[in-house]
């Protein structure tokens, strides 16, 4: 059976068309035939393995370096450096995916932060090497200095400001023994020479003793100035309680200052007005305490004492006197605190007493000051809001009676008054800079007897403290007061009294005191006014917390509108003071 006609004619073509092929190239081909030789590159299986590279067309110009192999390329390493990427040629990036910006967690290695969140290749350390130290950074110690062999001897530098002149902790109280529980931190000592004290139960106990001596040029104040050497003996005593609730507090301080020096009984056949002996004592001392109902409401009681005479040069004070009389005024307040979220009220009663001891005069007999005695009663009130943290404005409202045991006094003139003041003012506290209190207001008093005015001013009240920097304070204080006076006429005194202080630390040993006082005495109905300045220094090197050694210098000047009343004087003194 033959073939169909379709599909010989087809495979008629297929011949035909291989033949011609072969026919052409016999006829192109003039060198002799020859067998092909069997070479390595045959059983190449890479592509182009059949053919020199050389007579490749995709052969790589002169100057090019040539890569380890024409087969795909090795894909980029990630943590190579790309700008060395950027010098490739370009012919070695033909096939390649691009890559741009840095990838991620570049340069991350052993050390620093990785996005991919790596486990970090830690060091192989052979047997019994010591591990590596750790990189200094933020916190580290400073490492020791090494001596200095360049120049002469070997020479140590010395320790850091921070670890300079401070005693070693022992390893027990820094916690610092193997095994040894944690331990609270010690707290910095603010003070580091300032009295320790005792406890006694649960109450601290700080008390002190301060003797010096030197010389007083006028101690009397007279404007024809008589000096004398002086000693002052001056005492102290400070309780608080350590209860996690409610507190009591006793704050005692005296001084008793003496005169070696007496003055004369008379000054141009006059009666001296200062006495003849001048010795004075000073004491103030008050108990406060405070009973916390709960949270919000506190009871308050206070009991106050102050000792002391009138002030040298005063116009109160006698003619022909041979001693200073001695005058207490001593009293308490008791009272409430509540708070109401920032809202608060204080509020009390006040109960005081001044009584005066006798005169006693030159030529022996003595004179009476019951004139001069006198109860004061009344009340206080302070409504004060927190705006905001350390800012705390308040209105704070007094009055007061006070009744004389003697209806008239020895000029025959009626002292009993009432009385009071309004004030308005804020406490703060900035950052621990500047903390205080400072307030403005008005005070009057009206009296008895209508041949005496009433008393009024303005009146000013304010404590200050600024902490300049760690070594300097600067304190500011300012208070006004309405006094009695047995001056004829007068219905009394309106004292404002204004103070800045200066502390400085040329070392946590040696502190230099500067001190300005100035003070206004109106003696209001006799159109008399005192004005009074004091210019003191002080330097206080301690040798330790139990012992100081003070130097004092004090220029005083009265200056008054009245003649043959102004004075001055100067005070030299040196003295130690012990305290625990």
């Amino acid at each position: 059976m033959g073939s169909p006609p379709g599909r010989g004619r087809s495979s008629r073509a297929y011949a035909f068309r291989a033949a011609l092929p072969c026919l052409l190239l016999a006829v192109l081909e003039s060198a002799p035939a020859a067998a092909q030789s069997l070479t390595p590159d045959l059983f190449n299986p890479n592509r182009g393995g059949f053919a020199a590279p050389d007579t490749l067309p995709t052969r790589r110009t002169a100057g090019v370096p040539r890569a380890p192999s024409d087969a795909i390329p090795t894909p980029p390493d990630p943590n190579a450096d790309p700008r060395k990427s950027r010098e490739t040629p370009a012919a070695s990036r033909i096939g390649q995916v691009p890559t741009y910006g840095l990838p991620a967690a570049n340069g991350a290695s052993s050390s620093g932060y990785d996005s991919l969140n790596r486990k970090r290749q830690q060091p192989k350390l052979h047997p019994g090497q010591p591990k590596p130290k750790r990189a200094a950074g933020p916190g580290s110690p400073v490492p020791a200095a090494a001596p200095d062999t360049s120049l002469g001897p070997p020479r140590i530098a010395p320790p850091p400001s921070e670890t300079a002149n401070k005693t070693p902790i022992p390893r027990a109280m820094a916690g610092t023994v193997p095994g040894q529980p944690l331990r609270r931190r010690l707290r910095l000592d603010d003070d580091p020479f300032g009295a320790v004290g005792d406890y006694a139960g649960s109450f601290l106990i700080k008390g002190g003793l301060e003797l010096s001596a030197g010389y007083d040029t006028n101690p009397a104040r007279l404007q024809k100035p008589i000096g004398s050497p002086v000693y002052v003996v001056a005492p102290d005593l400070l309780v608080m309680s350590d209860w996690e609730r409610h507190a009591l507090v006793a704050d005692l301080r005296g001084s008793f200052s003496g005169y070696g020096n007496q003055m004369p009984a008379t000054i141009d056949g006059f009666a001296s007005p200062s006495p003849v002996d001048i010795d004075r004592p000073d004491f103030t001392g008050h108990v406060d305490g405070r009973f916390d109902v709960n949270r919000d409401l506190k009871l308050t009681s206070q009991f106050r004492l102050r000792l002391a005479t009138d002030n040298p040069g005063s116009p109160n004070v006698q003619a022909g006197l041979q001693k200073y009389p001695i005058y207490a005024s001593y009293g308490g307040t008791f009272g409430f605190d509540q708070t109401f979220n920032r809202f608060q009220v204080a509020a009390g009663a006040t109960v005081d007493r001044t009584a005066y001891t006798n005169s006693k005069l030159t030529d022996g007999s003595t004179f009476s000051n019951d004139d001069r005695d006198f109860n004061q009663y009344g009340g206080v009130g302070r409504f004060s809001y927190e705006l905001k943290p350390g800012l705390k404005p308040f209105v704070e409202i007094q009055g007061d009676s006070r009744v004389h045991d003697q209806a008239a006094d020895r000029n025959g003139y009626f002292r009993d008054s009432s009385g009071g003041y309004g004030k308005v003012g804020s406490s703060f506290e900035f950052s621990r800079i500047l903390t205080g209190e400072v307030s403005v207001g008005y005070s009057a008093r009206n009296y008895v007897d209508p041949r005496l005015s009433q008393l009024a001013g303005f009146l000013t009240s304010g404590s200050l403290i600024w902490n300049a920097s760690g070594l300097t304070t600067v304190k500011f204080f300012t208070d006004t007061q309405i006094a009695e006076t047995t001056i004829p006429g007068s219905s009394g005194v309106l004292v404002r009294t204004y103070a800045a202080e200066v502390d400085h630390d040329f070392r946590r040993w040696l502190t230099a005191v500067g001190k300005f006082t100035y003070g206004t005495y109106d003696y209001q109905g006799q159109n008399r006014n005192d004005k009074t300045y004091s210019l003191e220094g002080n330097l206080i090197y301690k040798l330790n917390r139990n012992l100081w050694i003070k130097g004092t210098f004090r220029h005083d000047i009265l200056d008054s509108n009245q003649p043959g009343s102004s004075s001055q004087g100067t005070v030299v003194m040196l003295g130690v003071r012990m305290q625990n």
